[in-house]
């Protein structure tokens, strides 16, 4: 039988942080695997090089599936993402190529939540201010926190992080509000309520939405003036949703108390180092998902979105199945005899 290839075009350490070597080795197990050698960011030409005369590409978000790399590849029948995210990827390209597209499941909902309840206890106590200043040999002053307890927590965006975390919050005794005009909020302890009321009355804002250019900038200078001035917003979902400028002029000028951030417009998705480096800034760099837990269920549901692909059956996950003209030839190809 014609054992199909496959290009995985995570760099060494993305491999080994965001796909791990359980996944990678069930991937072997049922295809031929390529893997990149390489750190340097991707270009259509260099990825269409290294991917030449593969079946499927198992992408990460620095790949870009664009209609230019489609074009270049011939033999390519799959292009599986290795996330929700597939914004990295022209459909409409693809689909015109009879190329498959697949996506992964969210499995972060736990890691998301749990690093949002981290930063949140974090701004309240000031601890990695306290801790930064001990590992600088100086002796930080005590200061005085708040607790979770009581407190109000603002849901940007009810999704499946969104529920998750209300979840946590209603578990420190905390007030819960979500505003998210695409969803029904069924839970009698939460309140969902609209984007003005929401930014009032929260003392945490956590921006969950997903990034559409609907939402490109929902947090602006009017949302952080609409904010409490002891109120601190956190992002963890993109950093489209988010007016840097604004942000900055907010975060000067005192009109909220600080800010976590997890993502932002930096190359691939990270915090902005200006904004990073404020001091009423925590940042991190895109770990909120990236625990082995979360990792290893979209790696390895790319491993059984190829498992199917090889079979010849479109896979859950898929987003443009009635365009998947190539699949279906890999299908109906002639089988090769197993030599003994």
């Amino acid at each position: 039988m014609t054992r199909a290839t496959v290009f995985i075009t995570h760099s060494p350490s993305a491999l080994a942080n965001y796909y791990g070597p359980r996944a990678l080795a069930a991937l072997e197990a049922v295809a031929t695997v390529r893997c990149n050698p390489s750190e340097d960011a991707w270009t259509a030409e260099t990825l269409a090089a290294a991917a030449q005369g593969c079946d499927i590409i198992v992408s990460d978000r620095r790949a870009e599936g664009g209609a230019e790399l489609l074009a270049r590849l011939p033999k390519l029948m799959a292009f599986c993402r290795c996330a929700v995210d597939i914004r990295n990827i022209d459909v409409a390209a693809a689909s015109a190529h009879g190329i498959l597209v697949t996506q992964a499941s969210a499995g972060f909902m736990a890691a998301v939540s749990e690093w949002i309840v981290g930063v949140m206890l974090d701004s309240s106590r000031h601890i990695s201010a306290a801790a930064a200043q001990y590992h600088a040999g100086a002796s930080p002053a005590p200061r005085m926190g708040r607790e979770l307890r009581g407190a109000t927590l603002g849901i940007v965006g009810y999704g499946q992080i969104g529920r998750y975390l209300a979840d946590l919050a209603l578990a420190f005794g905390m007030r819960v509000l979500v505003a998210d005009p695409h969803a029904a909020v069924r839970h009698a302890a939460l309140r969902q309520t609209s984007m003005g009321e929401l930014l009032a009355e929260a003392d945490y804002v956590v921006c969950l939405a997903s990034a559409t250019p609907q939402t490109e900038n929902l947090m602006n200078a009017a949302a952080f003036a609409a904010m409490k001035p002891t109120a601190f917003f956190i992002n963890a979902s993109r950093g489209d949703l988010v007016d840097e400028a604004a942000l900055r002029r907010a975060l000067d000028a005192g009109q909220i108390a600080g800010c976590a951030l997890d993502v932002g417009r930096a190359p691939d998705q990270m915090p902005s180092p200006e904004l990073a480096r404020h001091p009423r800034v925590i940042a991190t760099p895109h770990i909120g998902g990236l625990t082995p837990e979360a990792i290893e269920h979209q790696a390895m549901e790319t491993v059984r979105q190829v498992a199917e692909i090889v079979r010849g059956h479109v896979p859950q996950g898929a987003v443009n199945a009635p365009h998947a003209s190539r699949l279906r030839a890999w299908k109906r190809r002639p089988q090769q005899p197993t030599l003994a």
